[in-house]
């Protein structure tokens, strides 16, 4: 188990991630959503930075805050969580503008077929801290049993 530790630890904290989202979309739409156990885009917590951040902390705790593959792994982490709420949302904004003006054209013109682009991308700044909560506590929990 300890030999596996280092994909162990993520993997199990992005399908955590994924089964949180899937309960809460649930509960929000009062059925089953069942393409959110699939879909990691968006919503909380954030499967990405829950991910990053329980490899970070497993590595932390192997190998010593002193450790370079620590500070690169940390440095990777902080850049998935930027980019999710930036890049990523920002994103996600052009898609909700691109998709409100080819739905006034393919209005005016049925012609047209173009397939609606996806809008949630991104996250809040909660989504992510509480991805991040969670792949910490993951990653702490993994350590105290294997360790």
């Amino acid at each position: 188990m300890k030999d596996y530790v280092y994909l162990l630890v993520p993997f199990t904290s992005l399908v955590l991630a994924q089964i949180i989202k899937f309960t809460i979309e649930s509960i929000k739409a009062k059925r089953l959503v069942w393409e959110r156990l699939f879909n990691g885009s968006a919503g909380m917590p954030s499967s990405h930075a829950s991910f990053s951040f329980s490899l970070t902390v497993i590595i932390l705790f192997i190998h010593g805050l002193t450790s370079p593959l620590f500070a690169i792994s940390l440095i990777f982490s902080f850049i998935v969580a930027y980019d999710s709420m930036g890049v990523r949302m920002e994103s996600g904004k052009q898609a909700v503008a691109i998709n409100t003006i080819v739905g006034e054209m393919v209005e005016t013109n049925s012609k047209i077929t173009i397939a609606k682009l996806k809008e949630k991308l991104g996250h809040k700044p909660l989504e992510v801290l509480m991805g991040m909560l969670l792949g910490t506590i993951v990653g702490l929990i993994y350590f105290y049993i294997l360790f």
